[in-house]
């Protein structure tokens, strides 16, 4: 973040992470700590960010900076802000927002190119690795 619009860069990030192809550059997007700002919620809603994407496409890592202690609010914070649908976040939202008292919908974090990272992660689900089938090979040998 460079201290422009945050919810612009915040979204220009996402595109960023679903267009990367693997998850060795998915996992590079979170190598550098994004610098502490005087917005509480943004701190959190970084690591919030960063942790629910490492969880949400089964990186190798969750960066260990998302632990922070300025990482977590103190006050809950609904978005959206309207009282009809608090109960609602409350139960809804993901847990890596959730602990940090951020309280938001069930799928956060939706871009137009969404579906080419959940596509990635399909294929790399259901595709054997190498290891796996060289396992495979030892085992009907």
């Amino acid at each position: 973040m460079d201290g422009g619009d945050p919810v612009k860069e915040l979204s220009e990030f996402l595109d960023h992470f679903y267009d990367r192809a693997t998850d060795i550059q998915m996992v590079a997007c979170f190598a550098d700590e994004p610098i502490i700002l005087k917005d509480e919620k943004l701190n959190a809603l970084y690591g919030a960010t960063a942790e629910y994407l490492s969880k949400r496409y089964r990186l190798s890592i969750v960066p260990a900076w998302v632990r922070g202690p300025h990482r977590f609010l103190r006050e809950p914070w609904f978005t959206p802000s309207d009282d009809n649908l608090r109960e609602y976040l409350t139960f809804t939202s993901p847990a890596e927002f959730r602990s940090r008292n951020i309280f938001t919908e069930a799928t956060p974090l939706r871009r137009a190119r969404t579906w080419q990272a959940e596509q990635r992660l399909e294929q790399r689900l259901t595709t054997p690795t190498e290891q796996e089938m060289q396992v495979s090979k030892l085992k009907s040998a």
